[in-house]
């Protein structure tokens, strides 16, 4: 099926300060702020760093940095996550209160010890050790401050929602224009009892990007194929908070020489070193694809 693109499409392009971006991060916002200039859109920049270990405010400045050496720009303020963890711990109450989540004491080791399959992410799924435990212990255990995340009770939520489907651009990269979508059935039980509160945080990255989308009210999520299997999680999420559904679009990945995708934390080429090596904003877009002109690139 077809359908309009909104009149004011907002897109948005989402890093973590946790390292200086490499090409990979370029063209993901290349890709992302054409598609947005070509409809007459909105393109954000968001900053999501909730990792209170690896998040860091120099590498939030270097984020700005080097889009706006790119030729990039956007509306500000910027929002930053950090500032609205009490909103998503307001949004994990609204689901605990509907027994979409339950508390869990697990360590790392032991799920993975104890583990039944990887999710889309190759992480562990949760066995289910703490989803049925008596309701007594879990709240002495509460009251004793121990440790706690809160998990999906992904079982419920499905039964709640039941089935879903993502719209999509598909073929995207070889027109990058927003005007049509299909759509897919979800799948988000392939991700199982997943975290949405963490530890150390009162939420996770699924949780807080689907609130953010909502507020910042995005009609077209344009991310790489890395995050395109979070989609059905996400979906659902947003059916269980009564948020409405943006359009996806996932774009290839960039790998390097040995095949893997550039990552900081495979130590990629910065975008900062390669200014510091004579690149110029110029040599990255014909590097990626991309023209000095407002069009989207050619895979």
């Amino acid at each position: 099926m077809s359908s309009p693109a909104p009149p004011h499409p907002i897109l948005r392009f989402a890093p973590s300060p946790n390292g200086r971006l490499h090409l990979g991060h370029a063209y993901s916002a290349l890709v992302g702020w054409h598609a947005a200039r070509a409809a007459g859109g909105t393109w954000l920049l968001r900053i999501e760093d909730i990792d209170p270990v690896r998040s860091r405010p120099e590498f939030v400045a270097g984020i700005e940095d080097d889009l706006t050496w790119l030729g990039l720009d956007w509306p500000r303020p910027v929002l930053q996550q950090s500032q609205r963890l009490e909103l998503y711990a307001n949004a994990a109450g609204v689901l605990r209160d509907r027994t979409f989540l339950y508390a869990c004491f697990c360590s790392r080791k032991s799920v993975a010890e104890q583990a039944d399959g990887r999710d889309p992410d190759g992480a562990p799924l949760y066995p289910g050790t703490c989803r049925h435990r008596p309701a007594d212990e879990v709240v002495a255990r509460l009251a004793q401050g121990e440790p706690v995340q809160w998990r999906l009770a992904m079982d419920r939520a499905i039964r709640s929602t039941g089935p879903l489907r993502i719209d999509f651009i598909p073929g995207f990269e070889r027109h990058g224009r927003l005007e049509a979508h299909a759509s897919r059935p979800a799948d988000p039980a392939r991700w199982g009892d997943v975290v949405l509160v963490r530890k150390d945080v009162p939420t996770s990255y699924h949780l807080s990007v689907v609130i953010d989308d909502a507020d910042q009210g995005i009609s077209h999520v344009v991310r790489g194929q890395d995050l395109e299997a979070a989609t059905d999680l996400h979906v659902l999420l947003q059916a269980l908070l009564g948020l409405p559904h943006p359009v996806y679009a996932h774009h290839r990945l960039l790998v390097d020489s040995s095949g893997e995708k550039l990552a900081k934390s495979r130590g990629s080429q910065s975008l900062s070193g390669l200014r510091a090596a004579g690149w110029t904003p110029e040599d990255v877009r014909r590097q990626l694809g991309f023209s000095a002109e407002s069009v989207p690139p050619s895979p």
